[in-house]
């Protein structure tokens, strides 16, 4: 066998080059870029080789490593996961920076690949910088919190072992069943090391994603379910999106005559326009979709993992008659609730379980039940976001001034806090696969770290973010890098003064404002920042606005700009859409004030409803 002599680390990178795969019939690489912020426990061996091969895998400059992987995570994202970001970092801090990007990941089932620098494997010059010493456990270190957010995880204490390890780290993250992030952690003394390694290790190999098929037996016995329901709903997760069964599903639910609702995940896998799509369910959801989660007899659930905000932790589904059939290629996910599985690709499961079905459909009367709750609920969420002449805009007031003028064509992108919400019930795509929400880990600072990515994924598309200024405090450097490489975001601040959205929490469960609202934050000095110079500072253009209509201008000015373009606004800090699914969050059994007690009778009310069960 012929072999090369290699360092790992150039071993590495020659290696994940070679990987590639199929994109509308294309060939392309299957990591299409590297993420980096160097440092001694990276930059010599590992910073040289991607150095030396940027011209087939190119390299991005991180500001955070936590950003850098978020980036990554949305590009694969928006990418349906037919393609996968590396990000880089040195040893230490860099390196646990990394872990909350990896919780994103996992959480959303989403690939990244993930190389954070180790210590020595010799451990000669122990203990090095940057090192965290378990005493009673030597070979651990601080790479070892991956393990609990990662799929497949691997430390490199030879350099042989890549050849592995890589492999079986590849086909974790290409994986719909296991899909998420794998960490290979890389020992700082073998990144050097040379090894004679093998010369087909090299050769190009191509991907293409596998679609489960299901059981014979599970679709028989999931049609047959269906066929004794007279209020079917479907609920459409994010693994509508990653089968690419947006045509599926609304073939399905015109045929058999079902509404449409989606998670929050899923939104985008069917337009505002399509007549079976009703609108998204659960705590961030509508009162359309919600009512009809009420009353319906069975939900078909297709590439969800059913969290407690699409089912109102588990209080949504009221009907005694109840039942759930789950389409997923996660057997973990198809068996939740006491579900009816089947593990299989959504698409493909559409497919077959229509088939099974033949003629059958639900009864009009439900369906047109669907359509009035739609109407309804479309009423009160046009008239609470529409142009307002109030001092302090709410939300829903900013979010329907820039979907009022957006393209169909335009991404919107936000991530955590209260924005989500009104984001959700008001922004409905007037095109597929425009709405590109995390909400798996719920992680602030997702917003414009996560909005690059998709920008980079989708570079003709306009992209859309809403933070709020919280958000925008914890992470925002990425502005600088949408200048640098040019790929311009519109982003929209809304200053509400604090994590308002909590802060309604603290009231909801009877407590006092404390922390949460930048007034009530023990401040001796309370000044609201200025955004709009912050952006400018960086690169951006940007400017402030006081009203819906001055904010309805400048996004048109944003949308005209060359680069990226920062909209400030003030916000009011208590106004938000009604919700109509309860959500359990821990409330005070001994009461402090009668807030609290109403809180904790309200908080019983709700956990009386749950669904009893796994």
């Amino acid at each position: 066998m012929k072999t090369v002599r290699l360092s790992c680390s150039h071993a590495l990178i020659k290696y994940l080059i070679a990987q590639k795969t199929i994109i509308n019939g294309k060939k392309v690489p299957l990591f299409p870029g590297a993420f980096g912020i160097y440092g001694h426990g990276n930059v010599a061996c590992i910073g040289q080789a991607m150095e030396e091969f940027q011209d087939q895998l190119p390299g991005y400059r991180g500001h955070h490593e936590q950003n850098m992987a978020l980036t990554g995570i949305a590009y694969a994202r928006a990418m349906r996961r037919k393609q996968i970001f590396i990000a880089t970092s040195s040893v230490g801090p860099g390196a646990t920076n990394m872990v909350t990007a990896a919780a994103v990941a996992l959480s959303n089932r989403l690939p990244i690949l993930l190389l954070p620098g180790d210590t020595f494997s010799s451990r000669f010059p122990d203990p090095v910088l940057q090192q965290v010493e378990n005493f009673n456990s030597p070979s651990e270190t601080q790479n070892d919190s991956f393990k609990a957010v990662s799929k497949y995880f691997d430390r490199i204490t030879r350099p042989e072992q890549i050849l592995s390890s890589l492999p079986q780290a590849i086909n974790t993250m290409l994986d719909p069943a296991d899909c998420g992030p794998a960490t290979i952690s890389m020992s700082q003394d073998v990144q050097g090391e040379a090894f004679d390694y093998p010369e087909i290790f090299f050769e190009e190999k191509i991907h293409e994603i596998r679609r489960i098929h299901p059981d014979p037996n599970q679709i028989k016995e999931a049609a047959d379910k269906l066929k004794k329901s007279s209020q079917p709903i479907i609920i459409s997760g994010g693994g509508v999106l990653y089968s690419e069964a947006e045509e599926e599903i609304s073939n399905f639910a015109k045929k058999h005559n079902i509404p449409v609702t989606a998670t929050v995940m899923g939104i985008g896998c069917m337009n505002k326009d399509d007549p079976y799509y009703i609108s998204a369910i659960g705590c961030l959801g509508e009162g359309s979709s919600n009512k009809l989660a009420t009353d319906t007899d069975l939900a078909l659930a297709v590439g969800t993992k059913l969290g407690d905000f699409t089912t109102g932790s588990w209080t949504n589904f009221e009907n005694e008659n109840f039942q759930l059939v789950s389409i997923n290629t996660s057997r973990f996910d198809t068996t939740k609730h006491r579900a009816t599985p089947v593990v299989s690709d959504a698409k493909v499961g559409l497919i077959e379980l229509s088939k099974a079905l033949d003629d059958w459909k639900a009864p009009n009367e439900w369906y047109n039940k669907a359509l009035e709750e739609r109407k309804t609920w479309d009423d009160y969420v046009a008239k609470q976001s529409g142009p307002t002449n109030q001092e302090l805009p709410s939300y829903a007031h900013a979010v329907g001034a820039v979907y009022r003028n957006s393209d169909p064509s335009d991404i919107v992108v936000t991530a955590a806090g209260g924005l989500v919400g009104e984001v959700v019930q008001i922004w409905k795509p007037k095109q597929l696969n425009t709405f590109e929400t995390e909400w798996g880990f719920s992680c602030m600072g997702y917003e414009i770290s996560g909005a690059l990515g998709i920008k980079m994924a989708k570079p003709e598309q306009d992209v859309v973010v809403f933070v709020g200024d919280g958000s925008y405090l914890l992470q925002n450097s990425d502005i600088y890098s949408s200048v640098i490489y040019n790929k311009k975001l519109i982003i929209v601040v809304c200053d509400n003064g604090g994590h308002m959205v909590i802060n309604r929490l603290q009231l909801a469960k009877g407590g006092k404002e404390y922390l949460c609202n930048l007034r009530a934050a023990r401040a001796s000095d309370v000044k609201f920042v200025d955004f709009e110079a912050h952006a400018k500072s960086m690169g951006a253009n940007g400017e402030t606005v006081k009203s819906t209509s001055e904010l309805e201008a400048a996004f048109k000015r944003a949308k005209e700009s060359d680069k990226t373009y920062v909209i400030s606004m003030l916000t009011h800090g208590y106004e938000w859409l009604d919700g109509s699914a309860f959500w359990e969050s821990p409330t005070l059994e001994i009461h402090s004030t009668e807030e609290n007690k109403i809180a904790y009778k309200e908080f019983q009310a709700g956990k009386n409803k749950q669904r009893k069960g796994v």
